[in-house]
Formats: structure tokens, sequence, C-alpha cells
């Protein structure tokens, strides 16, 4: 997951000329719809956190393209960093980068002003075998814009020492609270605070009840719905009633498994980076735990997408390389390579391979996850309306708003966003 704000790309914005400037490349003779059969050698923009598995895949691909090399750019590890730099690169019509590795939540943003090249006729990448939910984050008004190259999708989290199997429903997992009453520990622990994992959260439960935040337009809210209602009051429940614990409206990533881990909580919403830390040194439930896909209203829960989706600068001047190299990551051994180094695949035949299950035992409840996922708005207006859902959520958490309130604020508050 990555979280990013207007303010961090203002300095580089105010004109062209400051914009020109900020950028290192040279402004790209094409455009949109150029160069489409155009080969050469390219350039990838990635966040240098993920970077050294990437470096391993555009090795595998240079190995054998010595005229049509990928050269990899790191950017910063900040996702506000690294949109502001793409951000003035773009603005300025540079070709510096061919492929950029999106946050999925980039997609809309990049789509909407025209950054990337949407992937269709000469550009189109096969994306039948990758998981659906991950074409999705990489969609705009009907259009794919980019190619899923990772996912990610948050996990229950429990303990096997407390319940004999991880709750099917969510009517299942708050029954199960007597039990952690009697253990005297927290029942479900889960990110709350007023950042971008109460987006995910709030967005996982409004899905997993049957709602939806902003329709395909990326900017129209679907927030007036019995299902939206539903799933926000189901998280407001849980907070007041105390299945979630007061403490969760300060908890991020760190202290949801910090909480799990010292085995002061029942079950935990987090992602499956979790999974190995809970079987680390500093664990207190070693050999205590399983994961399982988040649950629902009546079954298994829409998780929320993380991950990078590929996409292609309108200014490349090599886009058929380009198009090869982003449908090679999404290929079996790129995947195959992504998967042994914990970075979640999108190829969905992996999430069966014994090998693999063997190696990384969240594997099948990932794949359930990612089966029902959604993705996080897909809104060229994205961190407005991230920030729309903070604050109307949080207000509802705290009682601050009823929840008929935050969901007609956080509406009117997506509504402004977009203007």
């Amino acid at each position: 997951m990555r979280v990013y704000k207007k303010a961090a790309i203002a300095a580089c914005l105010s004109t062209v000329a400051v914009l020109a400037a900020c950028s290192s490349g040279d402004k790209a003779a094409g455009g949109a719809g150029e160069n489409l059969d155009s080969r050469g050698n390219i350039t990838m923009a990635m966040g240098k956190n993920d970077a050294a598995t990437v470096k391993t895949v555009v090795d595998m691909w240079n190995k054998n393209h010595a005229n049509e090399k990928v050269s990899l750019k790191e950017l910063d590890g900040e996702a506000d960093s690294q949109l502001a730099k793409l951000t003035q690169s773009l603005e300025a019509g540079s070709d510096e980068y061919d492929v950029m590795a999106l946050d999925v939540v980039w997609t809309g943003k990049f789509a909407a002003n025209g950054w990337v090249e949407p992937l269709e006729g000469k550009l189109a990448v096969d994306t039948s075998k990758v998981l659906p939910a991950t074409v999705e984050s990489a969609t705009y008004k009907g259009k794919v814009y980019a190619a899923p190259m990772n996912t990610n999708a948050q996990l229950l989290y429990y303990r096997t020492d407390l319940v004999s199997k991880a709750p099917k429903t969510w009517d299942d997992l708050t029954a199960d609270c007597a039990k952690a009453k009697t253990a005297k520990v927290d029942c479900l622990v889960t990110q709350l605070k007023q950042y971008e994992g109460l987006t995910v959260n709030t967005s996982e439960f409004i899905n997993s009840w049957g709602g939806s935040i902003v329709g395909e337009d990326g900017q129209t809210p679907t927030l007036d719905t019995p299902e939206a209602k539903a799933g926000l009051t189901a998280l407001v429940d849980a907070y007041k009633d105390g299945v979630i614990p007061k403490a969760a409206t300060g908890y991020n990533e760190e202290g949801t498994h910090t909480n799990f881990l010292a085995g002061k909580s029942l079950f935990a919403y987090n992602w499956p980076y979790m999974y190995d830390k809970a079987a680390g040194d500093d664990s207190k439930i070693v050999g205590k735990y399983d994961v399982a896909a988040i649950v629902g209203d009546n079954g298994a829960g829409a998780s929320t997408l993380g991950g990078y989706n590929n996409a292609i600068n309108v200014n490349s001047k090599h886009k058929a390389t380009a198009r090869d190299f982003i449908a090679f990551v999404e290929g079996t051994e790129a995947q195959t390579e992504f998967a042994n180094n914990s970075f979640p695949p999108v190829l969905a035949s992996l999430y069966d391979d014994k090998e693999l299950v063997d190696k990384y035992g969240y594997f099948p409840a990932l794949k359930a996850a990612l089966e029902n996922a959604k993705p996080r708005p897909v809104t060229p207006f994205y961190d407005g309306v991230s920030k729309a859902i903070q604050d109307n959520a949080y207000a509802a958490l705290t009682g601050k708003k009823t929840v008929d309130q935050a969901l007609t604020d956080m509406s009117a508050a997506i509504k402004a966003a977009a203007k």
C-alpha cells in the first residue's frame, strides 16, 4: 500500500517552465498514439523500496534483449516523492521514463491526464491469466491503461490456540469475541488511525457488504445505498461495541502487528508481510496462528488491493519494446521470480503451485482474498477521495457524526474533490 498527498507535488507545479526545469529528461518528439512500432532501449521508473525485486526481472529480460535493454531508474522510497517526480516529468512532456510502476491508486489520475497510453490495439496486453481484480485496478472508464505487475490484499489472521477454525462470516467473527473475552485479549485489531489505512479498512467494510464508493467515471459517489450504509455501520458498531478495541484509532500496520504478535488479540486484519513476522523471534504466537480471507456480511469479504501496475508513457519513443517488456513481466518466468521473493504475483495459476504453497503458507488464503478483492476507487482525484473517506469514517468512529451524516458528507467531499 502507498499513500500520497497533493501537497507533495506542489513545489514544481506553478508554471510549465518550472516543470521543465524540474525534469531531467528531454521533451519527447512523439505523443499519444505515436511510436507504437518503435523499438530500442527503455527506462523503467520504480520506487526504491521494491526495486531490488524488480531488478532481477529486468536482468532476466536484458539477458535476451541486447538491443532493447531496460534500465531501472530508482525513485525515492516515499510514495509522495515518487508521485511528485513522475508528475513533474510527465507534465513537462519528458520521455525520460518509458515504463512506470504505478501504485494501484494512481491509474485514474495518470489516465485522466493523458500521461499514459491505453493498452489497446498494438499495445494490448493479454490479461486473461491474471487476477481479475488487478485488471480492474488498472482500468479507467472502461479502458485498461496499465498491466498489473504485482498485487497484495489484507488477510484475516487468527489465533489457532483460541479458535479451532477461521470464521466464515462477520457474525461468526463477532460471536468468537466471547473467546477473546475469556482469554482477556482484544477481539479484532486493524488500522483505524486517520491515514491511508483507514481508507483501506473503510473500503473493505463498504465493499464487503456489497456497496461501493465511486462509480466507473471515478468521480460520482455511490454511497447513498443500503449496502454502503450497512458496511460502514458494521465497522462503526464494531468499534463502539468493543469488537475492535478503542486503541485501534491509533493503529497503523505496525501497531496492528505489534498487538497481534504480542498475543494481545484473537484476530487481526493486515497484509501478508505479517505472516512471516508472526513466526519470528519477537513473536509470542509462533505456531499458534493461521490466515484466511477477511469476512463480510454473508461470506468472504472484499479485501482492498495493493500492488503496482506498469504503464507506458505517452511520450516514450520505444513503445513496442515497452509493451513487450510489461507483457514479459506478467509472464510465468517473471511472476514466479516475484513469488519467490515474497512479492505477491498477479498470475492466478501460481497460487495453486504446490512448491510455492509449501513455501508460503499464506498463498491459499491470499488467493481466496484476491479472488474477492476490490481496488480502492479508481479516480483521477484519489487523494481528495481518500481524504473524504478518512475524515468522515473517523468522525463516525469517534462519535462526532452519525453513519448517515458521515456518508452524506463523504459524498459531498468526493464531489468537491472532483471539481
